[in-house]
């Protein structure tokens, strides 16, 4: 059931009176907007609950790797679904792990999941996109009560006493909704059985006919054997009976040890629903196995939409690590890096011991092998869809950037082996659109370059506002030169990263000593030469009167319609990442901005003959780039008064 963590419990513990508690206030939310959202969706129920006896089965043989005794003599891992039609009920019974009192409490009371309250942040109340959003989110238990209105859970942890089950028990009905009991009782099997209650309008669901058509519909891939009471017909009743004799419903083996040819689409949808609890269909997969020095089979999942833990680094990744087909560990974190934490799938491995433990997949040459191919398979499987010339997987890739991208981002700086590949796949904003698309790849810029240039321009900025509208461009959107616009705090991660695509420079238009090359005519280096001569003394003077706030005050051509810019000299943070750095609480390599000024703008030819308010026209300069460069001013109040005297002046106040 949901996620089972290890809780040690004394063997000797006292029987605990039955409890009544209240469901945790987000639980409420969610089977409420749950129950008149996915009702369409009903038969999901079923899925969902299979799938976490599957997990539970799963992690009842990992854990015995190390503690046989916790199979208690019966080692053969499989799930029973039943019905009774007079008592309107349906049973799902599984015996694996199982679940103490205090699990029992924590996993089916709380959802202990990351990103909750963005989730209830995002509900629109339109049941059609909240329906998406509530699948995206994880249902799992709580999908019982879409056909359910009363749930009973009879659990026992594997390797407690006969005497230490718990049984859980909600109503959804009249005024007990939202609270629920817990009690302990006598269960002589481990696991985990769940009945449900069913609700009014729900009867087709008893019959075997039925849930064997749902079963073999969602859940046919599950590894463990899924067995119902086998019918025959009974000519005295004229009627199907259910008789003693056992059946395996579903194929009961494993999906990814089929051969591709083997499997079909719906099957491959349908068993990434129950690796990933997800609602949605993935976007895409790839399925291999790998043969030779390292024998392996992975089967590699994208999903269609982030999962809400997506930013949180810690979260556990979505890879399931098998063993010769036996099930080893959820989320192993080291078969897939960082970047790519949202690939779900299995990796099943015939070379690792099955008593493989995380501490041992820290120093294992065959686990950084098998890492290596997966990464490089989801790699391609993006290649694939980036390049390819069908619409649909354009489509498909603008989806998955539209999700992931960001976090795809994180790995020009994390995969030095894949940089070159992971800058292929990145998609940016620029000026030739000037929207905020992103839309442009790195090659699509080249293929675009102006005769004569051979470097990739780029401006960062806090929102796309300020990078679309900032003075470093003018000179660029002069000349038609196009500047990739990064506006996502990840940007400066990755413009420190890499420094080059395809042979060209990566450079910011936002730092000192922009050199055009070939871009820049003859006339225009020597009116530079020319006006650097001509405005020394005003240069000079500039710098003496705002001392400590730059490093230096220049003459710029790269400015056509703003009197002044900021930048950062050659070697320097940028001023955008020293801001990022600041807002983290990390303390940003101290460095003095140069102020650049254009010659041509009325406002400096005024400061070159100006005497009596020659520091306040300086200091509103230089406060104006500041501004309009997407920093914050130290001192407002300062620059206001300063602005308004200056106006008082000039009318002759």
């Amino acid at each position: 059931m949901s996620e089972v963590h290890n809780t040690a419990q004394s063997q000797d513990a006292q029987p605990q009176a039955a409890q009544t508690l209240a469901f945790q206030a987000e639980v409420k939310q969610l089977l409420h907007l749950m129950i008149h959202s996915l009702y369409s969706n009903r038969e999901i129920f079923l899925r969902e609950l299979v799938s976490n006896a599957s997990d539970a089965c799963d992690k009842l043989r990992f854990e015995a790797l190390d503690n046989g005794t916790l199979y208690e003599d019966d080692s053969e891992p499989k799930i029973r679904i039943g019905f009774d039609a007079e008592a309107k009920t349906i049973t799902i019974a599984d015996n694996g792990i199982g679940m103490s009192r205090d699990e029992a409490i924590a996993h089916l009371g709380t959802i202990a999941k990351s990103g909750t309250r963005e989730f209830f942040g995002q509900l629109t109340g339109d049941q059609k996109k909240d329906a998406n959003l509530i699948g995206q989110f994880g249902v799992g238990f709580y999908s019982a009560f879409l056909v359910a209105d009363r749930v009973t859970v009879l659990t026992r942890r594997a390797g407690l006493a006969a005497g230490e089950g718990v049984r859980w028990e909600c109503s959804m009905a009249g005024d007990e909704a939202g609270a629920y009991t817990v009690a302990q009782v006598e269960k002589p099997g481990r696991g985990t059985e769940i009945t449900l209650h069913l609700r009014e309008g729900q009867e087709d669901l008893l019959s075997s006919w039925k849930l064997k058509s749902l079963i073999r519909k969602y859940s046919d891939h599950i590894v463990q054997p899924i067995v119902m009471k086998k019918e025959e017909w009974n000519e005295e009743q004229k009627a199907q009976v259910l008789t003693d004799e056992d059946e395996t419903v579903n194929q009961a083996n494993a999906l990814w040890t089929r051969s591709k040819n083997d499997i079909s689409e719906d099957e491959y949808k349908g068993f990434y629903k129950h690796v990933a609890h997800d609602f949605e269909d993935p976007l895409a997969w790839t399925h291999s196995r790998v043969e030779g020095r390292h024998e392996y089979t992975n089967l590699l999942y994208i999903p269609r939409n982030a999962p809400f833990d997506l930013w949180d680094r810690s979260a556990k990744h979505g890879i399931k690590l098998y063993v010769k087909r036996v099930f080893i560990m959820d989320d192993a974190e080291k078969l897939m890096p960082t970047y790519l934490r949202f690939v779900r799938g299995v990796v099943d491995s015939a070379d690792l011991p099955l008593n493989v433990s995380r501490e041992i997949l820290q120093e294992s040459k065959d686990i950084d092998t098998i890492r290596a191919g997966c990464t490089k398979k989801v790699l391609t499987l993006l290649e694939s869809l980036a390049n390819s010339d069908e619409a649909a997987d354009k489509e498909k890739y603008a989806e998955f950037w539209k999700a992931f991208g960001k976090v795809l981002k994180e790995g020009v700086g994390e995969d030095f082996a894949n940089k070159d590949k992971i800058a292929g796949l990145l998609r940016f904003a620029s000026t030739q659109l000037d929207t905020q698309d992103e839309v442009v790849s790195l090659a699509d810029y080249i293929g675009r370059m102006k005769e004569g240039q051979d470097k990739i321009y780029f401006v960062t900025a806090e929102t796309f506002n300020a990078a679309k509208n900032s003075p470093h461009l003018e000179v660029f959107r002069k000349k038609g030169i196009e500047v990739l616009l990064l506006t996502d705090r990840v940007d400066e991660w990755v413009t420190g990263n890499l420094t080059e695509f395809d042979g060209k420079a990566l450079v910011s238009v936002a730092k000192g000593g922009l050199d055009l090359g070939a871009l820049e005519d003859e006339a225009e280096k020597q009116e530079a030469e020319k006006a650097a001569d001509e405005y020394k003394e005003l240069l000079d003077k500039m710098k003496a009167s705002l001392g400590e706030r730059v490093k230096d005050v220049k003459v710029t051509l790269r400015l056509t319609d703003s009197p002044a810019c900021l930048v950062a000299d050659e070697h320097d943070v940028g001023m955008n990442l020293a801001r990022i750095l600041k807002a983290a609480g990390q303390n940003a390599p101290v460095s003095r901005p140069i102020l650049e000024i254009n010659p041509s703008h009325p406002a400096v030819l005024r400061l070159k003959y100006e005497d009596k308010h020659f520091d306040d026209w300086a200091a509103v300069l230089f406060d104006q780039a500041l501004l309009a460069e997407g920093g914050a001013l130290d001192d407002p109040a300062t620059f206001v008064k300063r602005i308004n005297q200056l106006m008082m002046a000039m009318s002759g106040n």
